[in-house]
């Protein structure tokens, strides 16, 4: 028995090692790029025989990329305000009132999941444009957060269904209501799986490019994922310049997670009881 589970625990750290040399792989050569000169044309897996810093003082110096990092701050912030206010009162009710139109509401967001954003870019972009909302902050924060709501709806309502209802009794026996029910009994203990939507709906919004390219037209509104992009063009392409830019916009989130990986992993397994 014992010889079986030491061999199991030797499998398990193997796959966990392979799945970590497959995830780590990609940013292995982000970092090789970013400290190698232009005329460096081994393999792109070789390490640099020096450490080349002019991509980075390049970078720095041009200042575009700090400039984008505040604005994604600024639309991420504004963003999960909306995704985590919205979502998590509106799967309270879901949660709590079990009937055949919040059944169906469910469904409904579960369908909206299921879109690709691709789909409907057109019709977005033509009554953002219609409403003024092109190049500001609270258009592409409207349009991140409308797309994130429904999953951080989900999440919600599965962590609150593991929420005793008789906390909820025990409050109305009280006199409270079911907004100060919420507020004072069910938001304290929505902690973990706000973080995790956090997380996810934050690294989504942080990477997008899709809809900040059409939206966000200006330049000094660019994100990260615009200024990455500025570095290739049909002509020529700067790999290393783009690799360092790519490097100091992810080391917000990467910081982040490892802030917040705790509770990360706590929600993300008490939003999937259910």
């Amino acid at each position: 028995m014992k010889k079986k589970k030491s061999r199991d625990n030797i499998v398990s750290w193997i796959l966990s090692a392979f799945l970590c040399l497959v995830y780590l792989f990609p940013f292995y050569i982000i970092l090789m790029l970013s400290f190698k000169p232009k005329t460096d044309l081994r393999s792109r897996l070789a390490l640099p025989d020096s450490l080349y810093l002019d991509h980075y003082i390049a970078v720095l110096k041009n200042g575009q990329i700090l400039l984008a990092i505040k604005n994604n701050v600024i639309i991420i912030i504004g963003s999960l305000l909306v995704i985590v206010v919205v979502g998590s009162l509106a799967a309270y009710p879901l949660a709590r009132v079990q009937s055949k139109w919040n059944e169906w509401i469910r469904k409904v967001f579960m369908g909206i999941m299921m879109i690709t954003p691709l789909t409907v870019l057109v019709g977005v972009y033509s009554i953002l444009s219609r409403i003024g909302a092109i190049s500001t902050y609270w258009g592409i924060i409207l349009i991140l957060s409308t797309f994130g709501v429904p999953m951080s709806v989900y999440l919600y309502a599965n962590f609150i269904a593991t929420i005793p209802v008789e906390l909820d009794e025990a409050a109305a026996i009280d006199g409270a209501g079911h907004l100060a029910t919420f507020f004072h009994v069910i938001l304290p203990q929505l902690k973990p799986v706000t973080v995790t939507v956090i997380i996810m709906q934050g690294v989504n919004i942080w990477n997008n490019y899709l809809f900040t390219h059409y939206v966000l037209q200006k330049k000094t509104m660019f994100t990260v994922t615009q200024v990455v992009s500025g570095y290739f063009s049909t002509t020529s392409s700067d790999y290393g310049g783009a690799a360092a830019v790519a490097v100091i916009g992810m080391l917000p989130v990467v910081v982040l997670y490892l802030c917040l990986q705790k509770y990360f992993v706590q929600g993300a397994m008490d939003s999937a009881v259910k």
